[in-house]
């Protein structure tokens, strides 16, 4: 449907790729952390070696055929998302669970009219942004007695349909990805500065869906703190709150919709607060000597009242991992950022009071990319594209996220790096690495960000990684933090999420599901368990 195609069975586009010069540091990395000589490289699947079958939908009515697919390329594209257990599964070869349709609307019309053919059918209806989901978000395992499955693919709904200068707000349509819409708010002299790492390859629908997390670490870090009204289509009809800057009107209806990951409805567009382009910036990077010192400085920082736009503390395995450090200390990468005053004072009081906290800076002659920061934000932004590389190599690199509480914090670090470890030891017979990085920061907790890579039994990959993120996930449950901060919940993180959920609201969610999606068609087994029975 586009002349620049997107890899099927790995990050970016088919023009895309990590470079072998890119990709010779990650490796030799990886051959000493792991004590290997050289890894056996598995070919990467092509649309002739995966197993998929035919598509159980044939038939389409004349108003939506011409924007219908069922060619291999489009359905092997929307059978994953991007995680290490998709990729595991994508070398394998599988897609025995592939969408039996991709639809790609040009208009809110089609959407509807697609969500009516999929009820009159009884095929199930999976929502497709960018993709970049890790956790299950957009793959079609689905066990009910459904059709088939439609694939809508929002990429044609792509525009900013409004500005408004005096309330700084732009009316964006949903399936815009994050470069695109920069791009053309840049013509109104604004900007959004939401940054995930899957910037490139996620849309505004989808971070409202999933109520992504942003590159602030501090302050307005979730797109929830931008949004000021959406539109979205349910098979029940369409809803649309009113464009407020605030209202006390009863639960907030967008509230509602942010987080439904498509199990109620798609949102087609939604009016979001947009700011004046950055002028001014600072950084600077400051190592501890121990890693809980760094703990309480971010601790004091987050209850300053400072708000940094970037306050990362990145644990020294993690620095070295990365090439941004030599793993001899935790660094803390911080960050101001204005649109209207110089920050250079505010990062002062910031560096003085981690030097409270034993922090030293780091004196640097080298300067953005070639910085500690730099380093570590580029491994940061292009480990997307290593994992094609990792996981044809048999390198299992896998992520989950959370948030606790500060008081919390301390217990579930040491329990997480301690079951994560040990469950690699005793899932794969050898060690591996577990990291931890602050993503965001709050005054009454942290979000820690925990990477693991280990070498897993080839033909096993993918089990033998959920096995060891299972022992993760209940030791962070155990330890009192939530299942995710900004991954979402997709299907991979359900069995934990209803026991995070009180059990009332799980009750009012469903019969919210049912208003909105009398037939349960809409993302069947996303925050709602499936309703329609196994067949």
């Amino acid at each position: 449907m586009t002349e620049r195609r997107r890899k099927f069975y790995a990050w970016g586009f088919e023009d895309q790729s990590a470079t072998p010069e890119e990709m010779k540091p990650v490796l030799d990395t990886w051959h000493r952390t792991f004590a290997v000589d050289a890894f056996d490289v598995k070919a990467a699947p092509t649309l002739d070696t995966i197993d998929m079958p035919e598509s159980r939908i044939a038939n389409f009515p004349e108003a939506i055929k011409d924007i219908c697919r069922t060619d291999r390329y489009e359905r092997a594209l929307h059978s994953y998302g991007r995680s290490f257990l998709d990729s595991a599964k994508m070398f394998r070869g599988d897609f025995r669970n592939a969408p039996d349709v991709v639809a790609y609307p040009r208009n809110e019309e089609d959407v509807r009219a697609l969500i009516d053919w999929a009820g009159d059918i009884g095929a199930a209806v999976i929502p497709f942004g960018g993709g970049s989901s890790v956790v299950g978000g957009v793959n079609p395992e689905i066990n009910g007695t459904y059709a088939g499955v439609v694939t809508i693919d929002m990429w044609y709904l792509n525009k900013i349909l409004e500005f408004d200068p005096v309330s700084r707000s732009a009316r964006v349509q949903a399936g815009v990805y994050g470069p695109d819409l920069e791009t053309q708010l840049k013509t109104h002299n604004v900007t959004l500065r939401h940054y995930p790492q899957s910037f490139e390859l996620s849309t505004l629908g989808g971070w409202i869906a999933t109520r992504a997390a942003g590159h602030y670490a501090t302050h307005g870090t979730y797109i929830d703190d931008y949004v000021e009204n959406i539109r979205m289509v349910s098979p029940s009809g369409i809803s649309e709150s009113r464009r407020l800057p605030a209202s006390g009107a009863g639960p907030s209806p967008d509230r509602y919709v942010m987080g439904t990951e498509g199990s109620v409805g798609i949102i087609t567009e939604a009016w979001i607060r947009v700011l004046s382009r950055i002028k001014h910036k600072a950084s600077k990077t400051v190592t501890f000597a121990e890693y809980d010192q760094g703990v309480e400085a971010v601790r004091a920082i987050s209850q300053s009242g400072l708000y940094p736009a970037n306050c990362r503390l990145i644990d020294a395995l993690e620095a070295k991992l990365t090439g941004a450090f030599d793993g001899s200390r935790p660094i803390l990468v911080l960050g101001y950022e204005s649109s209207h005053y110089p920050v250079d004072q505010l990062m002062d009081l910031t560096v003085d009071l981690c030097r409270e906290f034993g922090g030293t800076p780091v004196d640097e002659t080298e300067q953005g990319r070639n910085s500690v920061a730099g380093q570590w934000r580029n491994a940061f932004i292009r480990g997307p594209y290593y994992r094609e590389h990792m996981t044809s190599r048999g390198i299992c690199r896998e992520t989950f996220e959370t948030a606790v509480c500060w008081n919390n914090f301390k217990e579930l670090h040491s329990s997480v790096i301690e079951t994560v470890n040990a469950a690699i030891k005793r899932v794969t017979g050898r060690a591996g690495t577990v990291t931890c990085r602050f993503t965001h920061v709050y005054p009454n907790g942290p979000a820690p960000y925990f990477t693991f890579h280990c070498l897993p039994d080839r033909e096993r990959m993918g089990e033998q990684c959920m096995e060891i993120k299972i022992a993760a996930y209940d030791a962070v449950m155990k330890a009192g933090g939530t299942i995710t901060h900004h991954h979402a919940v997709g299907r991979l993180h359900m069995p934990w999420y209803e026991k995070q959920r009180p059990a009332p609201i799980g009750a009012a969610f469903t019969a919210a599901k049912k208003s909105l999606d009398p037939k349960s068609i809409m993302n069947p087994g996303v925050i709602i368990s499936e309703q329609r029975g196994n067949p």
